[in-house]
């Protein structure tokens, strides 16, 4: 700690004594806690002003910023402040900045007196409405977008919001019941009912909604001070952006998913998203994975044990749906989801380690048009063991198949990296370095403005043959380093998505103990860490990755198209720029004919039947994201049902991803992904594109 640091932190502890003087050994833990929440606060916006990438946030903007997205997690669906809260909070919007610099916790204080207070009335509001009699055939509606209603302006109209929020979850678990009690027909369909099956299940439906709405309101009335203090300096981190965190201390288990996200249970990364639980990526080999429902982007709504009571997790601390999700191997857990479309819908997943070979590179060789044969690798993320335990990392194991494939003898590539959320960089720039005879790869700036250019100096080739490569929205970070390396480059197609997600950023973990150092302060500790955005990405082209992601060379109908999904749709992202390319020297064109080939594709893909369900479902889903009201009439619901079961019907695995879970063992891994391939369209359209870069003939 330099000379400078250390006076400037004495000087703040000796302040913070005089405005707190029992801060000294015996203090209370309320007085702890808030002497902690001051020095804490100051160390993090010192580090988060010194260290972060963007040194060009106002304080105004920083403020402003913090404020938004404080109150966005304080109350995310608005079910519980009046808008008389929001105005009289509304006082410290410009003032986070320097409330921080004086050691001031004014605006986490006043915001949990507030929201405690309405925490109380909400649940002698609810006890009163889970007593009303329940019309199901009543024609109302609810809107189920936070962002298109307004805080209620008193109490009769948040008793009118919680009546028909209430009476939604009633008709939803009365529909969820009767598919688990009574089941259903060979088509999917809901087995009918006589009268008083369905009052038995709609009044088992109310008991259960009362017992989970309950737990819920519970769970909420016993968060600490010390969780509302963590929540505002995480905001406080999130306005530099989006990438930037602040990280409480627990257990080093709760840190270790907090920072990395990781669920043994289900294999899966979370993130706490202002209050709900969002899914960031779905691990290959994972419980979830494998089920194939679960998928970036879906956000986590409620939790059960089997067909036990679903516990909502809305406003949930990440640790705490982390305990709820996670379980003993061979156990059932059910997820209720809101997917990116605003469908809804319950998953099951059995809980299980992640099976490593599945989260390795893997490959085959296919029939490709014109009989002859094409490679196909898969690499589900750029894995490097640091610690020793193994050997495997992505670069060796990618070498390794692609001259497997080669002694087969393939005339084309196509190269997966579809939902590949990035991992070690040194293995983007390797196995970058197996397509390309050596070079700059990628381009990373600090937030002093100096760069530095990450090489390939091995001139050696493991495959120079024509390459296809699949992308898609969730090919993210190094994923798109590789893509867009292979892009400039001119060494091949890039064929997906409209774009990429679009992570151009770098994050380091700083552990904030490390800048306690004086006498008397051991008490705070342990501070927790930040998570700090402290570089970017930029292409050998100079452009960044950052927010426009890597656009494709052809781009293939997604169902995901025109879903605001990606980096330039998160709060607070860093925008895109560029700087000066770096020196390097074009493979070739890989195709002198791209007009074409985008023109033969588009015409195929127009011809195509899957392509048509796929174009048809994105449609569908585009209308279902802007129809945000919801019936609350049984019969309009069940009907709901029953279109959403038609157009899952339709659908192919998420995104067209092959699996290679293993047929009851009666068939290699190998046989069953090649079973899947051919179920791929977009696998089976970087076939056809192959083919047609091998036949067109060159321009002159």
């Amino acid at each position: 700690m330099s000379l400078l640091t250390k006076n400037v932190v004495r000087s703040f502890f000796i302040a913070l004594i005089f405005v707190l003087p029992s801060a000294s050994i015996g203090i209370a833990d309320d007085s702890l806690n808030t002497n902690r929440a001051r020095l804490l606060g100051h160390i993090l916006h010192q580090q988060l002003g010194s260290q972060h990438y963007n040194q060009n946030l106002s304080d105004i903007r920083l403020s402003q910023t913090a404020y938004d997205l404080y109150l966005k997690q304080l109350d995310p669906q608005k079910r519980f402040l009046l808008q008389e809260d929001i105005d009289q909070l509304q006082v410290h919007r410009n003032q986070i900045d320097s409330a921080i610099r004086r050691g001031r916790l004014d605006l986490p204080l006043a915001g949990r007196e507030i929201l405690l207070e309405r925490i109380k009335q909400v649940k002698t509001i609810t006890e009163a409405i889970l007593d009303d009699p329940l019309d199901t055939d009543a024609a109302e509606e609810i809107e189920t977008d936070p962002d298109k209603y307004k805080f209620s302006v008193n109490l009769t109209e948040l008793r009118e919001h919680w009546r028909k929020n209430i009476k939604f979850q009633i008709l939803s678990r009365y529909i969820g019941l009767r598919e688990m009690d009574i089941g259903l027909d060979d088509e999917g369909e809901l087995l009918p009912v006589d009268q008083q099956t369905h009052a038995e299940l709609l009044n088992k439906a109310r008991e259960n909604v009362v017992k989970s709405h309950n737990i819920f309101l519970e769970r909420m009335l016993a968060e600490t001070e010390q969780d509302h203090y963590d929540r505002y300096l995480d905001a406080i981190a999130r306005a530099y952006d989006p990438h930037t965190n602040y990280l409480p201390p627990t257990s080093k288990e709760d840190f270790d998913i907090q920072m990395s996200g990781s669920l043994e249970g289900i294999g899966a990364t979370l993130r706490d998203d202002d209050g709900f639980i969002r899914v960031v990526r779905v691990i290959p080999g994972g419980a979830a994975a494998r089920q194939g429902q679960l998928e970036a982007d879906d956000v986590i709504l409620k939790v059960a044990e089997g067909t036990a009571e679903p516990i909502e997790i809305t406003n949930t601390r990440l640790r705490d749906a982390v305990s709820l999700i996670r379980g003993k191997k061979g156990t059932e857990v059910r997820l209720t989801l809101r997917k990116p479309d605003g469908r809804r819908l319950v998953i099951p997943i059995i809980r299980d380690v992640v099976e490593i070979e599945e989260s390795f590179v893997l490959s085959t060789a296919i029939d490709g048009v014109n009989g002859n044969r094409i490679g196909y690798v898969k690499i589900p993320s750029f894995y490097r063991d640091h610690s020793g335990k193994t050997e495997r990392n992505s670069t060796d194991d990618t070498r390794t198949e692609l001259m497997r494939l080669q002694q087969q003898g393939i005339s084309g590539l196509v190269l997966d990296l579809r939902n590949n959320g990035g991992g070690s960089l040194t293995d983007a720039v390797s196995v970058t370095g197996l397509f390309i005879d050596g070079g700059p790869v990628v381009q990373v700036r600090d937030s002093s403005g100096s760069i530095r250019s990450l090489r390939d100096d091995d001139k050696d080739m493991t495959y120079d043959g024509p390459l296809i490569v699949l992308v898609n929205r969730f090919s993210a970070s190094a994923s798109e380093i590789l893509a867009g390396a292979l892009q400039d480059y001119g060494r091949a197609l890039i064929v997906g998505d409209d774009h990429t997600h679009g992570k151009g950023t770098v994050q380091a973990v700083l552990d904030l103990d490390r800048f306690i150092r004086l006498r008397g302060m051991s008490q705070y500790m342990p501070l927790g860490a930040a998570k700090v955005t402290i570089q970017k990405f930029y292409r050998i082209t100079g452009d960044s990755t950052q927010e426009r992601g890597i656009i494709p060379d052809i781009i293939l109908p997604s169902r995901l198209d025109g879903l605001e999904s990606g980096e330039k749709y998160m709060d607070n992202a860093l925008v895109w720029d560029r700087i000066a390319p770096a020196i390097y020297t074009p493979w070739k064109a890989p195709s002198d004919n791209l007009k074409q080939l985008q023109q033969r594709s588009h015409e195929r893909t127009n011809n195509s039947d899957e392509f048509n369900n796929i174009r048809q479902a994105a449609q569908r889903a585009a209308e279902r994201r802007k129809l945000t009201t919801q019936s609350l009439r049984l019969d309009d619901m069940l009907k709901e049902r029953r279109q959403l079961q038609e157009e899952q019907k339709n659908l192919n695995t998420p995104h067209g991803m092959p699996s290679v879970e293993v047929d009851n063992g009666n068939k290699s891994r190998e046989e069953v992904l090649i079973e899947s391939l051919k179920d791929d369209p977009y696998v089976q359209e970087g076939k056809k594109i192959l083919a047609d870069l091998l036949s067109l003939p060159a321009a002159a």
